[in-house]
Parts: structure tokens; sequence; C-alpha cells
């Protein structure tokens, strides 16, 4: 999603993190944002201004008492046009003042007298961010409706280890994406399954598949994004969590089953992207087996199949299923979305989709084919979202 437009005051605070704050107004303008920059008089000792400039292509500001604004209006002027306020990094001091409502430089007089939202990125060594009185104040800014998006965990400038580093500028982007997109799912709950699932052979084996999570993941971010609720019932995967979703780890087609069950009766939208195991071993061997000449035998049985179950709910969530498949893509997803009686499914191939970060989809209902085209998974995914979103019934 782009911020073709957008003006947001990039705020800067004193911190080995500020040189991330380059790579951030970078990222930020080549989405198209209008970046107006503020930094604190520490924060100049860490990141040059010209650096800024050059990078947002307007001045930099940093004294209250700037006499290129007229009246020494600073704080109200700086900020009046500004859509969003990012403070990037937030050091722990500076997250005090904004708990504490000071107001003793450009950048804390202007977060007090904005009329804008605000997100911060919290910067610090492991124990400032463990402190008790951070803690206390980190809590108060969100019970005030700031965002605080990290820190992540790490290897700081220090050398410690721990929660404290910014969190990277892409991943700040992203946030900021969020909180322009349409909420066109705003009240409503939607459950999305992701990744793989492991069917135990013995102790240390497995049946499995290949699948990354990406797509899911990407589709449980999507569905954030235009204001859901969403639950992410997810099979193992190494993906990090996306913001505000709340996420259900499972590792067997039933554990997931088990999960759906207890979340989808009460869901808007259930969207399986899992690639669930169609079956499991009969009688998982309780010790290793061991390797003996000749061949092994297993005897396998069918697991549930979780998108029909939810699909035949007396009163069900709207059903998006996906087929991922080798071959006669339209034919198999369109007998797939017959079979299982669902308003919406989505194709894609599977040797050209498994553990990338692009992908090339196709829609499927009953008005006939709808190409999303290539590209990245979260750009798609934001596209189902949207289509998922015009088919949903308008609430009364």
């Amino acid at each position: 999603m782009g911020l073709t437009g957008k003006r947001i005051l990039l705020g800067i605070t004193g911190g080995i993190a500020a040189y991330k704050a380059a790579e951030l107004t970078r990222l930020l303008v080549k989405a198209g944002a209008d970046v107006r920059i503020v930094m604190t008089e520490a924060a100049t000792r860490f990141i040059g201004s010209a650096t800024l400039q050059a990078l947002s292509g307007q001045p930099v500001w940093s004294d209250l008492w700037d006499a290129r604004i007229n009246d020494a209006m600073g704080h109200i002027e700086l900020s009046r046009d500004r859509e969003l306020i990012v403070v990037a990094p937030a050091s722990a001091d500076f997250m005090a003042k904004l708990a504490h409502g000071l107001a003793d430089d450009l950048l804390s007089t202007l977060c007090v007298a904005r009329r804008c939202p605000l997100m911060v990125a919290p910067a610090m060594n492991v124990e400032m961010w463990q402190n008790a009185a951070t803690a206390r104040n980190a809590e108060t800014l969100r019970a005030d409706g700031v965002t605080i998006v990290g820190p992540a965990s790490g290897g700081q400038a220090c050398g410690e280890m721990g929660m404290g580093r910014m969190t990277e500028p892409s991943d700040i982007l992203a946030d900021v994406q969020f909180f322009f997109q349409p909420k066109r799912l705003e009240g409503r709950r939607v459950v999305v399954t992701a990744g793989p699932t492991e069917e135990p052979v013995d102790p240390v084996r497995v049946l499995t598949n290949t699948s990354s999570g990406k797509m899911g993941y990407a589709v449980a971010r999507a569905a954030r994004e235009a204001g859901a609720e969403v639950t992410l019932i997810s099979g193992p995967v190494s993906l990090p969590t996306p913001a505000g979703v709340t996420r259900v780890d499972v590792r067997t087609a039933r554990e997931m089953f088990d999960a759906v069950k207890k979340d989808a009766k009460a869901a808007d939208v259930f969207i399986s992207v899992a690639a669930v195991a169609d079956y499991r071993v009969k009688n998982p061997a309780a010790q290793k087996i061991k390797k003996a000449n000749g061949s092994l035998s297993l005897e396998l049985e069918e697991n549930p199949d979780i998108l029909a179950w939810v699909a035949a709910l007396p009163r069900p969530p709207f059903c998006v299923g996906f087929a991922a498949e080798s071959e006669n893509l339209a034919q198999n997803a369109k007998a797939k979305l017959a079979k299982k009686k669902l308003p919406l499914i989505v194709g894609n191939l599977a040797q050209e989709a498994l553990g990338r970060d692009d992908s090339a989809i196709t829609l499927y209902d009953a008005k006939g084919e709808h190409p999303l085209g290539r590209g990245p998974k979260l750009e798609l995914a934001r596209k189902l979202v949207e289509h998922v979103a015009d088919r949903l019934p308008r609430r009364k």
C-alpha cells in the first residue's frame, strides 16, 4: 500500500537507533508520504540534520524558538497539517515526558499540543525497557491512545541482549500503512488458518508439507489492517505474529480442527489458507522406528475436512478456501468450490507459490474467475480482503 500524499511528522529522539531514522525516512518518502522531521537536541548528537533533510526534501526542525516560524509557534505550526506523528526512536526519557505531559523542547511540546494520532517506536537498553517506571509509562501511553510499535529483542549497541531494540524501519512502515488502511472490516471477526500441519510417524518423524505459512500470515495481517479482530490458527512456522493478531499455535490437523471449532462459530469470516494434511498415521509408533532391511509400511487414515465442517455450520461465516494445485488449476478450484459449497475460493499453482514471497492467484466464485495477477503476497492478501469485504452483507 502506498502513502501518496499522506502527511507525516517524524520525530527523532536521542539514542544510537537514531541512525535507523534515515532508512525510515527513505521508506516513507519512497511510499509517497510527505515527511516533516523534528529532532530533539540529543538526536542531533547521533545523526546529522543534513542527512535527514536530503532524504525528506524538507527542512529539519529542532529548536523551539526557531526564528523561521512566525510568532515562535513551531509546536503548533509544524503539526497542524499532519495526519500522523511517528516518534522513532523514542527514548525512555521521551516516553516519560509523553506519559506525564511534559513539554520542554520542540518535539515534546509539539506532541502535547497535537491534534493528530501519535505512534512511538521505543529504543533503549534492555534494563531500561524492563524498568518498572518505563513499563508504567508505556501502559499510560497505551491507555491514552498512543500506538506503541515494538520494541524488538536482540543484540544491542551496549553489547547486551534482550528487549529494547527499535523495530526495523520496514516494520514501522507497515504499521504506518496499517494506520492509513481503510477499515472495511471494522467490527468483524475473522479466523485465518495458516501454515502446514505435522502428523507424527514416531516421536521424531512427521508427515508434513512445504507450506511456509507466508500467505496465511499475509492474509491475517491484511484482515487486521482492514480493522477486523483476527485470530490466526497456525501450524508450525518460523514467522512473527502480525501486529494486533491473536495467534493460536497448533501442530496436527486434529489440533487445528479443535482450535477452529472454538472460534469459527462466532466468526464473520473464515479463511482457510493452511495446507492441512489430508491423512495421518493411524497408529504412530511410541518409540523411534529403527531402520530395517526392506520396505516400511504406514497405515494412514483420513483427517477431518476443516473447511467443509465450517461451511456446513447452520449459520456459517463467509468461508474462503484455498486450492493449491500442481495442474488444471481452474478445473480443480471450481470443483472444490462446488463440492464444499463455498462462496469463494482462491486458486494458485503450488510450484509457483510455496515458500516464495510472491505469488499469482485467481479468485473463483459463482460469477466466474477474477485474476489478481502476480505480486507480493501481502499485496495479494489485501486485494483478497477487499474482495471479501465487498461480498459481506451490510450490518444492520
